[in-house]
């Protein structure tokens, strides 16, 4: 790969890392929202997992339009790390803004709320998981915003990182050897 072409990819990963970011945002945004509604939390289930399918799908448009229908594996990984990495950052961004000014503690409340309903404490009792429950519970609430955004910042990336063989895998396409 040139340097032109490298900058090429980190170009278009960063546009499609902003795509899939705000797919990401939305889905964020449910989960919060499934805490009062259950309904949204498999809203945003779905449009989380619909985040792996957009990021193949703009691999293989830059593909088929950028790089004349061929890109190898290792780009194609290198590419999908990229988009995760960029997505990665600008939900950290908001995350951390939705922390920081937004949240006042309704995270916690509400996951208190649903663990000390009879059927959790139950759940929880029969698996000997109350008092990690407790520790976990009181731990996400003394964690700052900034601790929150970069936890999931790693985590993200870090999924981008594993994700990317099996889109690698799926979007490739070599050169046709026959046109040789």
């Amino acid at each position: 790969m040139t340097p032109a072409e490298y900058v090429q990819l980190k170009a278009f990963a960063r546009i499609d890392g902003a795509l899939t970011a705000l797919l990401w945002i939305v889905s964020f945004g449910c989960f919060i929202g499934g805490l009062v509604s259950p309904m949204l939390t498999l809203v945003g289930v779905a449009v989380g997992l619909a985040s792996l399918f957009f990021v193949s799908k703009r691999i293989r448009l830059f593909r088929d339009r950028v790089l004349d229908g061929i890109i190898s594996r290792w780009r194609a990984w290198g590419y999908t790390v990229y988009v995760f990495f960029y997505a990665s950052l600008l939900l950290a961004l908001a995350q951390y803004a939705y922390f920081a000014y937004l949240d006042q503690g309704f995270l916690v409340h509400s996951m208190e709320q649903v663990l000390g309903m009879e059927e959790s404490k139950a759940t929880l009792e029969a698996y000997g998981m109350t008092q990690v429950m407790s520790e976990s519970l009181a731990q996400l609430g003394q964690m700052r915003p900034i601790d929150l955004a970069v936890n999931t910042l790693t985590s993200n990336i870090m999924l981008g990182f594993v994700i990317g063989v099996p889109i690698a895998l799926l979007v490739r396409k070599a050169p046709n050897k026959r046109n040789k």
